[in-house]
Parts: C-alpha cells; structure tokens; sequence
C-alpha cells in the first residue's frame, strides 16, 4: 500500500491528500480520496476501504472531518 496523508481541512472544506510521494489532489468527500487512489492504481478501493484503513494518515480529523 502506498502511503497515503490526508491533511487537515481548509477554510472551503478541501483537504490535502498526498499518495505516496505526490499531491493527488484536493478531496472534498471521500469519494474524492477514492477516486485519487484509483488513480494511483488502487482500483479495488471503495468507500469504506477509505473510511477504516489504517494505512491512511488523517491529520486534523478523521474521514469525518470535512469542515474548517
């Protein structure tokens, strides 16, 4: 698994996410996140794989955390 960071919410609700090296993006829900790690080729991942892995760094909240 690639090492995954999502950063704390900014003042819009976005959070910073970085797969591995790289900035993927900005994430607004989870499906976002999903999306990002499809992308870096973790196609089998779903929403709740986001939502319980313990391979995801949350900082500033957990996958609930959507607001500044």
């Amino acid at each position: 698994m690639p090492q995954v960071t999502v950063y704390p919410p900014a003042e819009d609700g976005g959070r910073r996410v970085r797969v591995g090296r790289s900035f993927a993006g900005m994430a607004y829900t989870i499906i976002d996140i999903v999306e990002f790690l499809r992308a870096a080729g973790l196609e089998d991942v779903e929403p709740d794989d986001v939502s319980g892995a313990e391979w995801i760094e949350w900082r500033g909240g957990g996958p609930d955390a959507w607001t500044h």
